[in-house]
């Protein structure tokens, strides 16, 4: 798995969101996003960073930045995840992970002091230009979304 640093080019990707919309990176173009890959809807860690971006989402959109969780669940979960707890951003899926290998977001990771392959928690600040600005490989979710924010802001 190779990690991807600031500077680089951020990998293509075609998604759809929790209504089946297509969401790609070419669509996103002359936009800043945030994309941050997450391993399941509705669990105690992955809630908590949604939940945070949620919190601060209008001061994202403030900022011209749309933010995009993406998970490999598909529609019908991410449906559930963001009405119950009112998320206000897309969800996209990678049921195939594909995109998220793309980013290094999947692959072997410590767990329990076990090796496992899975979902690297992982956030990238995109730029309008497709370049990445920002990276965080295996954030702390508490906090995170008001880090990546802070990043942002300069």
């Amino acid at each position: 798995m190779s990690r991807l640093a600031v500077g680089d080019t951020a990998p293509r990707f075609t998604l759809n969101d929790q209504g089946g919309h297509a969401v790609s990176s070419t669509s996103l173009a002359g936009e800043r996003f945030v994309l941050y890959f997450y391993p399941a809807d509705d669990t105690p860690g992955c809630t908590v960073e949604a939940c945070g971006f949620n919190e601060d989402v209008t001061a994202f959109r403030d900022l011209g930045v749309r933010v995009l969780g993406v998970s490999p669940d598909d529609a019908d979960s991410h449906q559930r995840f963001r009405a119950k707890f009112d998320l206000d951003f897309d969800l996209l899926s990678d049921p195939s992970t594909s995109t998220m290998a793309a980013y290094g977001a999947y692959g072997e990771k410590m767990l329990y002091g076990k090796t496992v392959v899975g979902v690297i928690r992982s956030t990238f600040v995109v730029g309008p230009t497709g370049l990445i600005e920002h990276v965080w490989y295996g954030p702390r979710t508490k906090g995170h979304a008001q880090r990546v924010l802070a990043a942002i802001t300069g």
